[in-house]
């Protein structure tokens, strides 16, 4: 493999592997996939969230190089994919009072961003924020800019997590010396990655079927309404199976084999029976009910999630994709407990995409989201070609080239996009100075407004009166012998 100059690096961090990918955009929008690796990673993040900072570390240092040797080029900074347990929407009004026949202007519009943006939720962090509609007056609108109202309403739904799980998925980047190119909301990415623009624009319900979390987005109108991520996955089928006395593997391979999502009662043979090993076997009714009581439970909690003014709404149907999906007989357990009839499975992304790697080809959408990721890379992660004839102690490392990017405003940040532990620490020594300055500015006039009365109120003593009157009464004494 030749080492290519430009290429972008993602890496998603899933419950039972973490995965990292690289590949080039060409020139006709496709995407050629020059490597992927993948580690396992259910002893240090538990439903999608690092548990333990410094395997995770080692685990992305791990990939990294291997890429690198893949690549036979340094990689500089990687894009990052963040779900996981604890992410949940929460909606949002910002209001704002005007003067009448007062035009929305673009800088309303982003004091009211900034104004959400900086909400305080107790021991959660916003990682996003999805813009709903804006309420002008009694309209609402995609852009206010340039409407004449009285009051203006902004709508948010504000993405959050918990802290310490950002903060701990941070400082993995930290210690294995890895810089993030970005940030992105890996519920967002695969939206964009999978969903077609009619399922979007009349509302439909993203369901990505992982190993520990299933999460749900749900889109009307063009806009992300709802996120959750449910702590239920493929693998709480696998130890439901486990049960039956029977190691993990064993359970894995028995669902991977014989489970179905649903089977019809009529179907149901009674005197069939799976193997479990050499010795064992299962009747199928026992098992069949074992694998579709959890399953119900993931349905039904899916259904939970979908806010009920959308339940009529979701004329895009239902969209499947993961690991889960696979499940024989998924669409049919989906309709037969929510009554949707539209049910799709989305097993790889819209965009053309080029690779020989196998678990890509296969196109059974567990590998969507870091696809997804690629995709949405536009900052080159490629540093200086590694030398195989290096010296003893190898190729020295290239100093990242990641750019110090200006601090943004929270109205300058793209959806989808997470800033990164760096960034919200400047932002917060740019929020602390401005709020010093405006402190001091405040101070500075309260001063001159306290001095400024002082002086007006001496002038208007009655001694001043006082002095002003002899020194009248003095003058027309003068005049008059003056005369």
């Amino acid at each position: 493999m030749v080492s290519a100059k430009e290429f972008i690096v993602a890496i998603e961090l899933g419950s039972s592997k973490m995965t990292g990918i690289a590949g080039q955009k060409n020139l006709d929008g496709s995407i050629s996939v020059l490597a992927v690796v993948k580690e396992k990673s259910s002893s240090f993040i538990r439903k999608g969230v690092v548990y333990n900072i410094d395997k995770t570390a080692q685990c992305i240092s791990s990939i990294v190089k291997k890429l690198e040797a893949q690549l036979k080029r340094q990689i500089t900074q990687v894009y990052v994919g963040v779900g996981g347990q604890s992410v949940r929407s929460v909606r949002n009004v910002i209001s704002k009072d005007l003067p009448a026949d007062t035009i929305v202007t673009g800088a309303m519009v982003d004091e009211l961003v900034d104004a959400n943006r900086n909400m305080n939720y107790p021991e959660q962090e916003i990682l996003d924020v999805a813009a709903q509609e804006y309420r002008v007056d009694s309209q609402l609108q995609i852009d206010p800019v340039g409407i004449q109202c009285t009051r203006l309403d902004g709508n948010y739904l504000n993405i959050l997590q918990r802290k310490s799980f950002c903060k701990n998925l941070n400082m993995c980047f930290e210690t294995a010396g890895i810089p993030i190119a970005e940030m992105l909301n890996a519920p967002l990415v695969l939206a964009d990655a999978v969903l077609t623009e009619a399922e979007r624009r009349s509302g439909c319900a993203l369901v990505d079927i992982g190993a520990d979390t299933t999460t749900v987005s749900v889109y009307s109108k063009n806009i992300l309404r709802h996120l959750a991520v449910i702590p239920l996955g493929g693998a709480n089928i696998t130890k439901d199976i486990a049960t039956l006395q029977i190691e993990e593997s064993e359970a894995e391979r028995m669902k991977l084999k014989y489970a179905s999502a649903y089977t019809d009662n009529n179907d149901i043979d009674n005197n069939l029976k799976y193997s479990i090993d050499q010795d064992r076997q299962v009747e199928s009714r026992r098992f069949i009910e074992i694998v579709e009581g959890r399953l119900q439970e993931i349905i039904e909690n899916v259904w939970y999630q979908i806010p009920s003014e959308y339940y009529d709404k979701l004329l895009g149907g239902i969209i499947l994709t993961g690991g889960g999906s696979n499940m024989k007989n998924i669409e049919k357990a989906f309709t037969s407990h929510t009554h949707v009839e539209r049910i799709r499975i989305a097993k790889f992304p819209q965009h053309t995409i080029n690779s020989t790697n196998e678990d890509i080809k296969s196109r059974n959408g567990m590998m969507n989201t870091v696809l997804g990721l690629l995709a949405k890379g536009d900052i080159n992660c490629a540093g200086v070609e590694i030398d195989p004839h290096g010296d003893l102690f190898g190729t020295p490392k290239q100093t990242a080239a990641v750019a110090d990017r200006t601090v943004r405003k929270a109205s300058e940040i793209p959806a989808g996009v997470i800033q990164t532990e760096a960034e919200k620490q400047k932002a917060e020594e740019l929020r602390k100075q401005k709020e010093a300055e405006e402190k001091a500015k405040k101070e500075a006039e309260e001063k001159a407004r306290l001095e400024e009365e002082e002086r007006i109120r001496k002038e208007n003593s009655l001694l001043n009166k006082f002095k002003k009157g002899f020194v009248k009464f003095g003058n027309s004494l003068f005049a008059g012998d003056e005369e």
